[in-house]
Protein backbone atom coordinates (compact mmCIF):
# COMPACT_ATOMS: atom_id res chain seq x y z
CA UNK A 1 0.00 0.00 0.00
CA UNK A 2 1.38 3.39 -1.04
CA UNK A 3 1.73 6.04 1.59
CA UNK A 4 0.69 9.64 0.86
CA UNK A 5 4.29 10.89 0.37
CA UNK A 6 4.97 8.02 -2.06
CA UNK A 7 1.83 8.85 -4.10
CA UNK A 8 2.88 12.51 -4.33
CA UNK A 9 6.36 11.51 -5.46
CA UNK A 10 5.00 9.16 -8.17
CA UNK A 11 2.64 11.85 -9.53
CA UNK A 12 5.47 14.39 -9.60
CA UNK A 13 7.84 11.96 -11.34
CA UNK A 14 5.16 11.13 -13.93
CA UNK A 15 4.56 14.83 -14.72
CA UNK A 16 8.29 15.54 -15.07
CA UNK A 17 8.73 12.55 -17.39
CA UNK A 18 5.79 13.67 -19.52
CA UNK A 19 7.19 17.21 -19.73
CA UNK A 20 10.62 15.95 -20.84
CA UNK A 21 9.07 13.64 -23.42
CA UNK A 22 6.99 16.46 -24.95
CA UNK A 23 9.91 18.89 -24.89
CA UNK A 24 12.08 16.53 -26.93
CA UNK A 25 9.41 15.33 -29.34
CA UNK A 26 7.41 18.54 -29.89
CA UNK A 27 9.43 21.64 -30.87
CA UNK A 28 6.65 24.18 -30.31
CA UNK A 29 5.93 22.78 -26.84
CA UNK A 30 9.62 22.95 -26.01
CA UNK A 31 9.84 26.60 -26.97
CA UNK A 32 6.69 27.59 -25.07
CA UNK A 33 7.62 25.63 -21.94
CA UNK A 34 11.29 26.65 -21.83
CA UNK A 35 12.50 28.29 -18.64
CA UNK A 36 13.63 31.41 -20.52
CA UNK A 37 10.20 31.85 -22.09
CA UNK A 38 8.45 31.30 -18.76
CA UNK A 39 10.72 33.88 -17.16
CA UNK A 40 9.93 36.46 -19.88
CA UNK A 41 6.19 35.86 -19.52
CA UNK A 42 6.24 36.16 -15.75
CA UNK A 43 8.49 39.21 -15.60
CA UNK A 44 6.96 41.18 -18.50
CA UNK A 45 4.51 43.99 -17.63
CA UNK A 46 0.91 42.83 -18.00
CA UNK A 47 -0.55 46.05 -19.43
CA UNK A 48 0.69 49.02 -21.44
CA UNK A 49 0.60 52.37 -19.71
CA UNK A 50 -0.77 55.39 -21.53
CA UNK A 51 1.32 57.59 -19.25
CA UNK A 52 4.62 56.04 -20.35
CA UNK A 53 7.60 58.25 -21.22
CA UNK A 54 6.72 59.01 -24.85
CA UNK A 55 9.86 61.07 -25.39
CA UNK A 56 12.17 58.11 -24.83
CA UNK A 57 12.84 56.52 -28.24
CA UNK A 58 14.01 53.31 -26.55
CA UNK A 59 10.51 52.64 -25.22
CA UNK A 60 9.39 50.98 -28.42
CA UNK A 61 12.51 50.39 -30.43
CA UNK A 62 11.73 47.87 -33.15
CA UNK A 63 11.75 44.27 -32.01
CA UNK A 64 13.76 41.80 -34.12
CA UNK A 65 12.04 41.36 -37.45
CA UNK A 66 9.69 44.26 -36.82
CA UNK A 67 9.75 47.95 -37.78
CA UNK A 68 9.63 50.90 -35.40
CA UNK A 69 5.99 51.59 -36.17
CA UNK A 70 2.52 52.13 -34.75
CA UNK A 71 -1.12 51.87 -35.70
CA UNK A 72 -2.67 55.33 -35.39
CA UNK A 73 -6.29 56.34 -34.86
CA UNK A 74 -7.94 59.73 -34.37
CA UNK A 75 -11.26 59.07 -32.62
CA UNK A 76 -13.86 60.57 -30.31
CA UNK A 77 -15.24 58.89 -27.20
CA UNK A 78 -18.62 58.40 -28.86
CA UNK A 79 -16.94 56.53 -31.74
CA UNK A 80 -15.80 53.69 -29.49
CA UNK A 81 -17.94 51.07 -31.25
CA UNK A 82 -16.53 52.04 -34.64
CA UNK A 83 -13.01 52.13 -33.22
CA UNK A 84 -13.36 48.62 -31.80
CA UNK A 85 -14.80 47.37 -35.11
CA UNK A 86 -11.78 48.71 -37.01
CA UNK A 87 -9.32 47.34 -34.45
CA UNK A 88 -10.93 43.89 -34.48
CA UNK A 89 -10.69 43.81 -38.28
CA UNK A 90 -7.03 44.83 -38.44
CA UNK A 91 -6.02 42.68 -35.46
CA UNK A 92 -7.66 39.60 -37.00
CA UNK A 93 -6.27 40.20 -40.48
CA UNK A 94 -2.79 41.39 -39.51
CA UNK A 95 -1.70 42.63 -36.11
CA UNK A 96 -2.34 39.53 -34.00
CA UNK A 97 0.85 38.17 -35.62
CA UNK A 98 2.97 41.30 -35.04
CA UNK A 99 1.59 43.04 -31.92
CA UNK A 100 2.32 46.57 -33.10
CA UNK A 101 1.30 49.27 -30.62
CA UNK A 102 -1.78 51.43 -31.02
CA UNK A 103 -1.88 55.21 -30.55
CA UNK A 104 -5.21 56.97 -30.04
CA UNK A 105 -5.62 60.74 -30.41
CA UNK A 106 -8.46 63.00 -29.31
CA UNK A 107 -8.94 66.70 -28.65
CA UNK A 108 -10.48 65.84 -25.25
CA UNK A 109 -9.50 63.15 -22.71
CA UNK A 110 -10.63 59.63 -23.49
CA UNK A 111 -13.19 58.25 -21.08
CA UNK A 112 -12.82 54.99 -19.17
CA UNK A 113 -15.19 53.12 -21.48
CA UNK A 114 -13.15 53.96 -24.56
CA UNK A 115 -9.86 53.15 -22.84
CA UNK A 116 -10.97 49.80 -21.45
CA UNK A 117 -12.62 48.64 -24.68
CA UNK A 118 -9.72 49.40 -27.02
CA UNK A 119 -7.19 47.96 -24.57
CA UNK A 120 -9.22 44.78 -24.54
CA UNK A 121 -8.84 44.39 -28.32
CA UNK A 122 -5.22 45.49 -28.83
CA UNK A 123 -2.54 42.80 -29.08
CA UNK A 124 0.23 45.35 -28.45
CA UNK A 125 0.80 48.33 -26.14
CA UNK A 126 -1.78 51.14 -26.19
CA UNK A 127 -1.14 54.88 -25.88
CA UNK A 128 -3.54 57.80 -25.57
CA UNK A 129 -2.72 61.45 -26.23
CA UNK A 130 -4.65 64.73 -26.13
CA UNK A 131 -4.17 67.08 -29.09
CA UNK A 132 -2.90 70.52 -28.03
CA UNK A 133 -5.39 73.37 -28.47
CA UNK A 134 -3.26 75.21 -31.04
CA UNK A 135 -2.98 72.06 -33.17
CA UNK A 136 -6.72 71.53 -33.40
CA UNK A 137 -8.75 74.72 -33.23
CA UNK A 138 -9.11 77.49 -35.80
CA UNK A 139 -6.21 79.97 -35.34
CA UNK A 140 -7.01 83.42 -33.99
CA UNK A 141 -5.47 85.09 -37.04
CA UNK A 142 -8.13 83.62 -39.34
CA UNK A 143 -10.65 86.26 -40.51
CA UNK A 144 -13.85 84.64 -39.18
CA UNK A 145 -16.11 86.78 -41.39
CA UNK A 146 -14.24 85.58 -44.49
CA UNK A 147 -14.21 81.99 -43.19
CA UNK A 148 -17.97 82.09 -42.58
CA UNK A 149 -18.57 83.35 -46.11
CA UNK A 150 -16.52 80.44 -47.44
CA UNK A 151 -18.51 77.93 -45.38
CA UNK A 152 -21.84 79.37 -46.47
CA UNK A 153 -20.76 79.24 -50.11
CA UNK A 154 -20.01 75.51 -49.89
CA UNK A 155 -23.23 74.82 -47.97
CA UNK A 156 -25.17 76.51 -50.77
CA UNK A 157 -23.42 74.22 -53.25
CA UNK A 158 -24.35 71.15 -51.21
CA UNK A 159 -20.71 70.16 -50.56
CA UNK A 160 -20.25 67.56 -47.82
CA UNK A 161 -18.90 69.10 -44.58
CA UNK A 162 -19.13 72.47 -46.32
CA UNK A 163 -20.29 74.23 -43.17
CA UNK A 164 -18.27 72.26 -40.63
CA UNK A 165 -15.50 73.99 -38.68
CA UNK A 166 -14.59 70.79 -36.82
CA UNK A 167 -13.99 68.99 -40.12
CA UNK A 168 -11.61 71.77 -41.14
CA UNK A 169 -9.86 71.47 -37.79
CA UNK A 170 -9.36 67.76 -38.43
CA UNK A 171 -8.06 68.27 -41.98
CA UNK A 172 -5.55 70.89 -40.85
CA UNK A 173 -4.41 68.71 -37.94
CA UNK A 174 -3.96 65.64 -40.15
CA UNK A 175 -2.14 67.73 -42.74
CA UNK A 176 0.47 69.34 -40.55
CA UNK A 177 0.38 68.54 -36.85
CA UNK A 178 -0.23 64.89 -35.95
CA UNK A 179 3.38 63.85 -36.57
CA UNK A 180 4.64 66.52 -34.16
CA UNK A 181 2.96 65.01 -31.09
CA UNK A 182 5.26 63.71 -28.32
CA UNK A 183 3.58 60.30 -28.32
CA UNK A 184 4.71 59.74 -31.92
CA UNK A 185 8.32 60.91 -31.50
CA UNK A 186 9.42 57.38 -30.66
CA UNK A 187 8.14 55.96 -33.97
CA UNK A 188 9.38 56.10 -37.57
CA UNK A 189 6.31 54.64 -39.30
CA UNK A 190 2.54 54.80 -38.85
CA UNK A 191 -0.50 53.07 -40.29
CA UNK A 192 -3.56 55.31 -40.23
CA UNK A 193 -6.76 53.60 -39.13
CA UNK A 194 -10.19 55.22 -38.87
CA UNK A 195 -13.32 54.10 -37.00
CA UNK A 196 -15.81 51.96 -38.94
CA UNK A 197 -13.48 50.58 -41.59
CA UNK A 198 -12.92 46.97 -42.61
CA UNK A 199 -10.04 44.87 -43.92
CA UNK A 200 -11.33 42.16 -46.23
CA UNK A 201 -8.16 40.09 -46.74
CA UNK A 202 -5.43 38.54 -44.63
CA UNK A 203 -2.25 40.61 -44.74
CA UNK A 204 0.35 37.87 -44.87
CA UNK A 205 3.49 40.01 -44.54
CA UNK A 206 4.59 43.10 -42.63
CA UNK A 207 3.98 46.22 -44.82
CA UNK A 208 6.23 48.36 -42.59
CA UNK A 209 9.21 46.04 -43.03
CA UNK A 210 8.46 45.62 -46.74
CA UNK A 211 8.48 49.39 -47.24
CA UNK A 212 11.76 49.77 -45.37
CA UNK A 213 13.45 47.04 -47.40
CA UNK A 214 12.14 48.39 -50.72
CA UNK A 215 12.83 52.10 -50.14
CA UNK A 216 9.15 53.09 -50.09
CA UNK A 217 7.91 56.10 -48.13
CA UNK A 218 4.16 56.41 -48.74
CA UNK A 219 1.60 53.67 -49.32
CA UNK A 220 -2.11 53.82 -50.29
CA UNK A 221 -4.96 51.59 -51.46
CA UNK A 222 -7.41 53.95 -53.22
CA UNK A 223 -7.05 57.03 -55.42
CA UNK A 224 -10.11 59.27 -55.28
CA UNK A 225 -11.18 62.54 -56.90
CA UNK A 226 -11.48 65.67 -54.78
CA UNK A 227 -14.46 68.03 -54.67
CA UNK A 228 -12.78 70.80 -56.62
CA UNK A 229 -15.04 73.47 -55.06
CA UNK A 230 -13.21 72.84 -51.77
CA UNK A 231 -9.70 73.59 -53.08
CA UNK A 232 -9.98 76.38 -55.72
CA UNK A 233 -6.65 78.01 -54.79
CA UNK A 234 -4.66 75.04 -53.42
CA UNK A 235 -2.77 74.32 -56.65
CA UNK A 236 -2.17 78.02 -57.34
CA UNK A 237 -0.65 78.29 -53.85
CA UNK A 238 1.40 75.16 -54.51
CA UNK A 239 2.78 76.58 -57.75
CA UNK A 240 3.90 79.70 -55.90
CA UNK A 241 5.67 77.49 -53.38
CA UNK A 242 7.36 75.54 -56.18
CA UNK A 243 8.59 78.79 -57.73
CA UNK A 244 9.95 80.02 -54.39
CA UNK A 245 11.60 76.72 -53.35
CA UNK A 246 12.54 74.89 -56.57
CA UNK A 247 15.46 73.16 -54.83
CA UNK A 248 13.05 71.24 -52.59
CA UNK A 249 11.18 69.60 -55.48
CA UNK A 250 12.37 66.05 -56.18
CA UNK A 251 13.57 65.85 -59.80
CA UNK A 252 12.03 62.35 -60.07
CA UNK A 253 8.71 63.46 -58.58
CA UNK A 254 5.19 62.14 -59.19
CA UNK A 255 3.67 65.49 -60.19
CA UNK A 256 2.55 64.15 -63.62
CA UNK A 257 0.02 61.97 -61.76
CA UNK A 258 -1.48 65.10 -60.19
CA UNK A 259 -0.98 67.62 -62.98
CA UNK A 260 -0.58 66.03 -66.43
CA UNK A 261 -0.49 69.42 -68.20
CA UNK A 262 2.95 70.75 -67.23
CA UNK A 263 1.96 71.76 -63.69
CA UNK A 264 -0.63 74.29 -64.87
CA UNK A 265 -3.65 72.75 -63.13
CA UNK A 266 -4.40 70.08 -60.55
CA UNK A 267 -6.54 67.21 -61.78
CA UNK A 268 -8.02 66.58 -58.32
CA UNK A 269 -6.62 63.07 -57.89
CA UNK A 270 -5.47 62.17 -54.40
CA UNK A 271 -4.49 59.17 -52.33
CA UNK A 272 -7.46 58.51 -50.07
CA UNK A 273 -5.70 59.26 -46.81
CA UNK A 274 -8.03 57.45 -44.41
CA UNK A 275 -5.70 54.56 -45.27
CA UNK A 276 -2.05 55.41 -45.46
CA UNK A 277 1.14 53.68 -44.35
CA UNK A 278 3.93 56.21 -44.34
CA UNK A 279 7.17 57.48 -42.89
CA UNK A 280 6.79 59.97 -40.07
CA UNK A 281 10.26 61.30 -40.87
CA UNK A 282 9.03 62.33 -44.32
CA UNK A 283 6.38 64.65 -42.87
CA UNK A 284 8.90 65.90 -40.30
CA UNK A 285 11.46 66.73 -43.00
CA UNK A 286 12.39 70.18 -44.28
CA UNK A 287 10.57 70.00 -47.62
CA UNK A 288 7.13 69.01 -46.37
CA UNK A 289 7.41 71.19 -43.24
CA UNK A 290 8.10 74.26 -45.36
CA UNK A 291 5.29 73.33 -47.73
CA UNK A 292 2.72 72.94 -44.97
CA UNK A 293 3.73 76.16 -43.23
CA UNK A 294 3.53 78.01 -46.56
CA UNK A 295 0.05 76.85 -47.52
CA UNK A 296 -1.27 77.05 -43.95
CA UNK A 297 -0.33 80.73 -43.77
CA UNK A 298 -2.86 81.49 -46.55
CA UNK A 299 -5.80 80.32 -44.41
CA UNK A 300 -7.05 77.97 -47.12
CA UNK A 301 -8.02 75.25 -44.65
CA UNK A 302 -10.70 77.61 -43.29
CA UNK A 303 -11.47 80.07 -46.11
CA UNK A 304 -11.99 77.11 -48.44
CA UNK A 305 -12.06 73.49 -47.22
CA UNK A 306 -8.66 72.01 -47.98
CA UNK A 307 -8.53 68.32 -47.09
CA UNK A 308 -5.56 66.39 -45.78
CA UNK A 309 -5.88 63.91 -48.66
CA UNK A 310 -4.96 66.38 -51.46
CA UNK A 311 -2.40 68.10 -49.22
CA UNK A 312 -0.66 64.81 -48.37
CA UNK A 313 -0.88 63.67 -51.98
CA UNK A 314 0.62 66.86 -53.36
CA UNK A 315 3.35 66.76 -50.71
CA UNK A 316 4.25 63.17 -51.56
CA UNK A 317 4.03 63.95 -55.27
CA UNK A 318 6.39 66.92 -55.01
CA UNK A 319 9.04 65.69 -52.58
CA UNK A 320 9.30 61.93 -53.15
CA UNK A 321 10.59 59.98 -56.10
CA UNK A 322 7.67 58.43 -57.92
CA UNK A 323 8.98 54.94 -57.15
CA UNK A 324 8.83 55.68 -53.40
CA UNK A 325 5.02 55.79 -53.54
CA UNK A 326 3.38 52.36 -53.42
CA UNK A 327 -0.07 51.04 -54.24
CA UNK A 328 -1.02 48.18 -51.86
CA UNK A 329 -3.11 46.41 -54.47
CA UNK A 330 -3.16 43.22 -52.39
CA UNK A 331 -4.79 44.79 -49.30
CA UNK A 332 -8.57 44.55 -49.29
CA UNK A 333 -9.87 47.70 -47.61
CA UNK A 334 -13.24 49.37 -47.17
CA UNK A 335 -14.18 52.82 -45.91
CA UNK A 336 -17.72 53.73 -46.82
CA UNK A 337 -18.53 54.49 -49.62
CA UNK A 338 -15.42 53.07 -51.33
CA UNK A 339 -13.84 49.62 -51.23
CA UNK A 340 -10.76 48.11 -52.81
CA UNK A 341 -10.63 44.35 -53.39
CA UNK A 342 -7.68 42.52 -55.01
CA UNK A 343 -8.50 41.62 -58.58
CA UNK A 344 -5.85 38.91 -58.90
CA UNK A 345 -7.58 35.58 -58.25
CA UNK A 346 -4.53 33.91 -56.72
CA UNK A 347 -4.08 36.82 -54.29
CA UNK A 348 -7.80 36.85 -53.46
CA UNK A 349 -7.77 33.13 -52.66
CA UNK A 350 -4.43 33.07 -50.83
CA UNK A 351 -5.39 35.98 -48.58
CA UNK A 352 -8.88 34.60 -47.85
CA UNK A 353 -10.61 37.76 -49.03
CA UNK A 354 -14.26 38.31 -48.16
CA UNK A 355 -14.88 41.06 -50.74
CA UNK A 356 -16.09 40.87 -54.33
CA UNK A 357 -13.47 42.08 -56.85
CA UNK A 358 -16.22 43.22 -59.24
CA UNK A 359 -17.36 45.73 -56.60
CA UNK A 360 -13.87 47.16 -56.13
CA UNK A 361 -13.13 50.85 -56.46
CA UNK A 362 -9.43 51.61 -56.81
CA UNK A 363 -9.29 54.70 -59.02
CA UNK A 364 -11.70 57.12 -60.63
CA UNK A 365 -11.41 57.11 -64.41
CA UNK A 366 -9.80 60.53 -64.53
CA UNK A 367 -7.16 59.32 -62.08
CA UNK A 368 -6.36 56.11 -63.95
CA UNK A 369 -6.43 57.25 -67.55
CA UNK A 370 -9.61 55.26 -68.15
CA UNK A 371 -8.23 52.01 -66.71
CA UNK A 372 -9.59 50.24 -63.64
CA UNK A 373 -6.26 48.46 -63.05
CA UNK A 374 -2.76 49.39 -64.19
CA UNK A 375 -0.92 47.31 -66.76
CA UNK A 376 2.42 47.79 -65.04
CA UNK A 377 3.37 49.22 -61.67
CA UNK A 378 7.10 49.94 -61.69
CA UNK A 379 6.24 53.42 -60.36
CA UNK A 380 3.07 55.23 -59.40
CA UNK A 381 3.16 57.07 -62.72
CA UNK A 382 2.30 53.79 -64.47
CA UNK A 383 -1.22 54.25 -63.11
Amino acid sequence: MLTAPRRVFLVFATLVSLHLLLAFTNGSYGRVASLSNIKESVCAPSDSDEFADHDNPSNHAALPGRANATLLMLARNEEVDGAVKSMRSLEDRFNHKYNYPWVFLNDVPFDETFISMVKNIASGPVYFDIIPHDHWYQPEWIDEHKAEEGRNNLVNQGVIYGGSVSYRNMCRFNSGFFYRLPVLKQFKWYWRVEPDIQYHCDITYDPFVWMEKNDKVYGFTIIAYEFMQTIPTLWETTRKFMAKYPHLINPQNAVPLLSPNDDNTYNGCHFWSNFEIASLDFWRGEAYSKYFDYIDATGGFYYERWGDAPVHSIGAGLFLRSDQIHWFSDIGYEHNPNMHCPGDKATWERNKCSCKPENSFAFTRVCASGRTTPRTRSTILDL
